[in-house]
Parts: C-alpha cells; structure tokens; sequence
C-alpha cells in the first residue's frame, strides 16, 4: 500500500434542526396553546485513530466529510432527529490542524484516542418554550445553530524509539532489514527508500521500534529531496543512530557528512539535536572502508564521540550496537 503522511479534507458538522412552531389541536381543548418541539442535534465530525489504518492514502482521495442536518421539532412536543457523529479513522501518530488559522486541534498519538474536530450544532427550540404570560401563542420558533465547518490539514508522524538518519545509500535499509523483520527495497543507487520504514527489533529479551528514514541531502530542511516530508518522522523518535558511509572514494569525508546531517537536523527544529545520537560507521566489509576507519575513528574521538563499526550486509559489529541501543532505550524508561 502507498505510504501517504498528508492529507487535506473538508469537514462539515451537522447544523440543528429547526425549532417548530404548532399548536395543540383537540376538540374539547380551546385555545390549546403551543407545543411545538425542538429541533434535533447535528452530528460531529470526530477523528480516531486506528492501528489498523497506517497511511492517509484513503483521505487523499475522499476529502469531503459532511454530516446530515438535525431533524426538525415536531407538534405534541416531539424533538426532532438528531444526526450520528461521522468517525474518520486515521494512523496513530497523526496531527490534526485547522488550515486557516494553523492551530493544532488533536495530536493521536495513542490508539484508540479520538477528539471532535467540527462540532455539530444544537436543535432550536420549539415554540413551546416562548409562552409567556403576556404572549400565550407565540408564533416563532428558533433555527437550529450551524455545526463547524472548516479544512483540515492531516499529518503522520511516525512514533518510533530510534530512527535511522544519514545520506542516501548509507545502508540504513540494508540495517532495518537485518534487524528486523521490514523488507524495505534495497538497492545500490541513492533514494532507493521514498517513504519511511518501521521495523519492530526484538534483542535479548528486548523490544523497541525502529524507523528508517529515506536519505537526506544538503538543504533538506528547505525541502530538497522532500526533505521536510521526512524530517518530521524523526521529531517523536527519542534515539537517533546516525549512519555514515565508509565506501565511498577519497573525496567522503565521514566527519564532513556527520556535521552536514546534523545541520539539516538543526535547521529544521533545534530540538533534534538535544536527542541522544549514536554514530555508525558502516560498510566495514568492503576493503577500502577498512582502511578509512582509523582515520574517521581518530577524527571522532578527539571530539568526544563513540563510534560503532558495522556492517549491514554481513551482521558484524550490529550485536554492540543493539547493546548500545538498548543501554539508551532503558535509561529512558528508568
């Protein structure tokens, strides 16, 4: 199914139903006086969200959500129907905002949590309810008030404990792929991955979910290479492991790529930089990287940073990593 993590729709509560305007008619009762009944209540629009639903693919193409008017009141006093609630079903993780004002309306970051996001309005009163003493027959009743109506703008943000960050063709899918039971499409070309990858890891005794999120580039938090389509996955991660490509000719510079992502992170929200981040240089397998990592290793510890060799394809050093990842993870949970 095609992962889409956006999604404009319009929603339309139901309005009240009108009041009625009546009179009692019996035979043996003169001057009956009024009982018209009140108006029904318009349904709401209200978002859910669901573990079943994993992409806004749906809403992309069905945008309008409208919901029925109340039904009006009734002579004898009878109220009239109100209308169900409409229940759009979205992926947990996903950020509900109104459109022209930018406010968020909900966040769902738990299944099963839902919120209103257009309110239906009330019935009118009947004319029953405008008797008084100085007016015994009125002859007006109330419209029913109008339900909320506005444009939505729908956003998933995937909730994961890691998320894997780096250049394109840094292998993070070949990882994902290793470690856990995802089956991202794998390739030897940049930006194989073009929609993010949830992977379930299960290590010891251990679980924590991880994301791998497809290559950024330079001016990524621009928007280049739909960068902010993905830089906003990694804003619930809590870890980020950052992999860098040891393959590459002369001219990749390890250090060079690392303080270039971490600029991207930066630029789009400061915040990301505050998570705990773990540096991975990968591809060991291949003879030429093996040379370059004494280098890239010299250059990372003088400024205080760990570094975890592995390599994807071949499983060597992701057992220390896994360790390191879950040290971390449970340090969060304590």
């Amino acid at each position: 199914m095609k992962f889409v993590d956006e999604a404009k729709i319009y929603v339309k509560a139901g309005d009240g139903g009108k009041g009625c305007v009546s009179f009692r008619r019996e035979k043996y009762v003169p001057r009956g006086g009024p009982d018209g009944g009140d108006g029904g209540r318009g349904g709401d629009v209200i978002a859910r969200a669901s573990r079943n639903h994993h992409t806004l693919l749906d809403l992309s193409y069905n945008q309008h959500h409208i919901v029925e008017r109340g039904g009006s009141g009734g002579s004898n006093n009878k109220t009239g129907r109100s209308t169900g609630d409409i229940e759009i079903l979205v992926p947990v993780g996903t950020v509900i905002s109104d459109i022209e004002t930018g406010e968020t309306l909900c966040d769902l970051s738990e299944a099963g949590q839902s919120c209103v996001i257009a309110k239906g309005g009330i019935g009118g009163k009947g004319n029953a309810h405008f008797a008084t003493s100085t007016n015994r027959a009125p002859r007006f009743a109330q419209e029913g008030m109008p339900g909320e109506e506005r444009w939505v703008k729908l956003e998933v943000k995937l909730l994961a404990d890691v998320g894997l960050v780096g250049f394109p063709n840094a292998g993070k899918s070949t990882l994902i792929s290793r470690v856990s039971a995802a089956r991202p499409k794998i390739a030897d070309y940049p930006f194989t991955t073009l929609s993010p990858v949830l992977g379930v890891v299960s290590h010891k005794e251990n679980t924590f979910v991880i994301a791998d999120i497809p290559g950024l580039i330079e001016g990524a938090h621009e928007g280049m290479g739909l960068g902010t389509r993905f830089l906003k996955h990694i804003e619930r991660t809590y870890l980020l492991v950052h992999m860098i490509d040891l393959s590459g000719g002369p001219e990749k510079k390890p250090w060079k790529d690392y303080q270039a992502i971490n600029k991207e992170l930066q630029s789009f929200s400061p915040l990301l930089l505050e998570k705990p981040q773990l540096v991975v240089f990968n591809k060991i397998d291949v003879p030429e990287a093996r040379e370059r990592l004494k280098k890239g290793v010299d250059t990372f510890k003088r400024k205080g940073i760990r570094i975890f060799p592995v390599s994807a394809a071949t499983g060597e050093g992701i057992e220390q990593l896994l360790d390191e990842i879950i040290r971390l993870l449970s340090v969060r949970k304590a």
